[in-house]
């Protein structure tokens, strides 16, 4: 391992796209004096079409170095198969950094990339790894029931997340946490373990943990037809499902054909089971709408001439959204009309 701790300040690129990487990319910013480093580059995304008049958008990260005066690069690609990707490499290697800082970039960096900065590059990664490797680590996690979550710091090889770990910092996921709130989190978390880690690169670099592949999970990217509820599933996995959701693509069911999607409900109550059809509404109340949902080996068990069987779970809900309307809390639909006791969700009638 070379040192990098002289006085010599360390040049250093960035690479990354969304609102997680532009927090850690604002606080490298400011931390580049009392890390003796210096932000030479930074990589992001091609503007994209955004919002109804799809106009054309700077990514987060991009709109934070545009503010600081700091170099923007956004090549489609890296690959030596193309002229654009031999150019983007001269373009990086005319920037001599000493170590890229990747976050949630979105673009694949091939091995000829990964060896140009000098320490190569790291990785502020949203997954205590090998858990999670891949596009949705924070979903991912909320979605499996984890119980904790964090940040890895890794160093980059030609896998997917496989590299070696340099540092480790968790985080629990509270009984409340959407994908949002978790996102949030993690994006702050990542912020402080990228500092700690260049405070001191050739230590945690020296100090590599080799990842346990049997450990590892695929973090599969988002769709959107994962966010519709099969009502037969247990009010535990469903409850994950509305927060793992929040907000993109977002949980939603069908009510006399019309799609409603369901924002927020309550922890599961295992002392509320029901013999309902799943996906009936057993009541609208102003605290929460109860909702059938299926077996769930949390609720109590019920006998039948002797015999124990599960019987169905309830999900309670506080907060959905009709279709072309806003959305609407449980007290607020209480004294409307238009869910009452008994009606059916349903799944899409294709």
């Amino acid at each position: 391992m070379k040192d990098c701790s002289s006085s010599k300040r360390l040049r250093v690129a960035f690479a990354g796209t969304p609102e997680f990487a532009a927090v850690s990319l604002e606080a490298l910013i400011s931390q580049q004096e009392a890390l003796n480093i210096d932000i030479v580059a930074v990589y992001t995304q091609p503007d994209r079409k955004a919002g109804r008049g799809q106009k054309l958008s700077a990514s987060a990260v991009k709109q934070v170095a545009l503010a600081h005066d700091i170099a923007v690069e956004q090549p489609l690609t890296f690959k030596k198969s193309s002229s654009e990707g031999l150019i983007a490499r001269e373009t990086l290697r005319s920037y001599q950094p000493d170590v890229m800082i990747v976050a949630a970039y979105g673009l694949i960096l091939p091995i000829g990339v990964l060896t140009t900065p000098t320490y190569g590059c790291l990785n502020i990664h949203a997954s205590l790894l090998p858990r999670w490797r891949g596009a949705a680590p924070i979903h991912r996690a909320l979605l499996a029931g984890d119980s904790e979550t964090g940040i890895t710091i890794m160093q980059m090889d030609k896998g997917l997340d496989t590299g070696d770990m340099l540092y480790k910092v968790s985080a629990s996921i509270e009984s409340d946490d959407t994908a949002a709130s978790l996102h949030d989190k993690m994006a702050e978390l990542g912020a402080t373990a990228i500092i700690t880690v260049l405070q001191d690169l050739p230590h945690y670099q020296d100090q590599a943990i080799v990842q346990d592949d049997s450990q590892a999970n695929y973090a599969e990217k988002l769709v959107k037809t994962e966010g519709e509820i099969d009502w037969t599933q247990s009010a535990t996995v469903i409850e994950r499902q509305i927060r793992g959701l929040t907000p993109w693509p977002g949980a939603y069911t069908f009510l006399a054909g019309q799609r409603v999607k369901i924002l927020a409900s309550l922890p599961v109550n295992a002392s509320q089971p029901t013999d309902k059809q799943a996906g009936t509404v057993i009541s609208v109340g102003r605290k929460a709408i109860l909702v059938a949902c299926g077996h769930d080996s949390k609720v109590n068990m019920d006998t039948d001439n002797g015999v124990e069987k599960p019987q169905a779970s309830t999900l309670a809900i506080t907060q959905l959204q009709f279709a072309g309307s806003k959305p609407v809390s449980a007290e607020q639909i209480c004294h409307g009309n238009q869910l009452n006791d008994g009606d059916q969700f349903s799944k899409e009638t294709k």
